[in-house]
């Protein structure tokens, strides 16, 4: 049977960042560690106009920087350097732009496939054992951690798990881990735009009564779309031949961008706030969407699972005690809990506030609760925007 210090289960994004995370000290302290990914990983980087894209933080740069993928990463990567924040039938807009901030961008977009094709290209294969094309079936818990039973009927065993593994993981039910879960009664339609003017890296957040709009640039000139609605409507604008959809896009988003001349393929996904109750137990640690889900109204989902895997493997590699040791496990979790709450809660809170139709809401967001104060207070202006958008900086 084979043993291991630490299994990686599921190597997206966030998998494959906490591997390489630790790929240094996994190589001087001698530690077996294997990413499990149930998908095969492509032998080489393929665009595609329809690509699905991440907006990433500066504090999620400068964690790419101290693993030294970087510098490959930005040369498809689209600043950010104006961002707009506003709320359709009224005048109120929120403007913040990078030079005046004294900074060269706020962020940047990403191809997602990008992404994952440098952090694979980084991994040494000779330190992180990656096993694609493989599942995981079940998870049994030993008394010094985690017995892995394969689909092919393979065993191993793990001194730490962990899951990353998305946000419907079977293996987080299968152990009983419970997960809160509030769903917003909308739906998310994914896609990419071509713009009828030059969008030179501004990026736009536009609350609307049917749900927000964020168009983000990428590069070639074309925008990243997320348009949210309620479950009905986003199936009939996902029907709609294109040309109609981009009518109804343009009536909602306005002239802004000029005309919209192309849409890509479009996706959608239903809209859930989920958190799982527990975050680590005795040998076993979740991450990214299997530990908690936003709505992608702030953009912060990602960015906040890469500061949760940043911290987790400090953590790991400053601990004097073995992997998956408890108590240094809560410990990682204590860390993280301050910011979790705070980008939960700001992404929960701004999606009501401003989905809500009830008059009195609507009036109080610009009697002193929502863009009209952030103009009235400028260090609230600039907090608000760099949260709206999920591009603080901070890690």
């Amino acid at each position: 049977m084979q043993q291991n210090d630490l299994v990686i289960i599921g190597g997206g994004l966030v998998g494959a960042s906490l591997a390489l995370c630790l790929q240094s000290a996994a190589r001087e302290k001698g530690w077996r560690v294997k990413l499990i990914e149930p998908h095969s990983i492509e032998s080489g980087y393929q665009p595609s106009y329809d690509a699905r894209s991440s907006a990433i933080s500066y504090g999620s740069k400068l964690i790419y920087e101290q693993l030294g993928v970087w510098d490959l990463l930005a040369t498809k990567a689209e600043p950010i350097t104006f961002i707009q924040v506003s709320e359709r039938g009224h005048g109120v807009k929120i403007n913040l732009d990078a030079k005046q901030e004294g900074m060269s961008s706020f962020g940047y977009v990403i191809d997602n496939a990008w992404i994952g094709h440098c952090l694979t290209t980084a991994l040494d294969t000779q330190v992180i054992d990656c096993l694609y094309n493989t599942e995981v079936s079940q998870l049994i818990p030993q008394p010094d951690g985690y017995r892995i039973i394969l689909g092919n009927g393979e065993v191993m065993e793990s001194k730490l798990v962990v899951l990353a593994d998305g946000g419907r993981s079977p293996l987080r039910e299968q152990l009983g881990i419970h997960v809160a879960s509030t769903p917003y009664n909308q739906t998310a339609i994914i896609a990419n735009i071509t713009p009828g003017c030059r969008h030179m890296g501004r990026a736009f957040e536009r609350f609307t009564d049917e749900g927000p709009i964020a168009l983000l640039p990428l590069p070639n000139n074309d925008c990243a779309l997320v348009w949210t609605r309620e479950h009905e409507e986003a199936e009939r604008l996902l029907a709609l031949p294109d040309e109609a959809f981009l009518s109804e896009l343009q009536h909602s988003f306005g002239s802004r961008m000029g005309e919209f001349k192309r849409v890509g393929k479009r996706h959608s996904y239903p809209l859930i706030l989920t958190k799982a109750e527990e975050q680590v137990r005795p040998h076993l640690v979740l991450l990214g969407n299997s530990a908690h889900g936003l709505h992608p109204v702030a953009g912060q989902g990602y960015n906040l699972s890469l500061r949760d895997t940043w911290a987790l493997a400090q953590t790991l590699l400053t601990s004097d005690k073995p992997l998956g040791d408890f108590k240094t496990l809560l410990k990682y979790q204590e860390q993280r809990g301050c910011d979790q709450f705070c980008v939960v809660g700001f992404s929960d809170r701004v999606t009501r506030l401003f989905s809500n139709k009830q008059p009195i809401l609507k009036a109080g967001r610009f009697l002193g609760l929502g863009l009209g104060a952030t103009n009235i207070v400028p260090p609230l202006k600039h907090w608000f925007i760099l949260q709206a958008m999920g591009l603080g900086v901070r890690q």
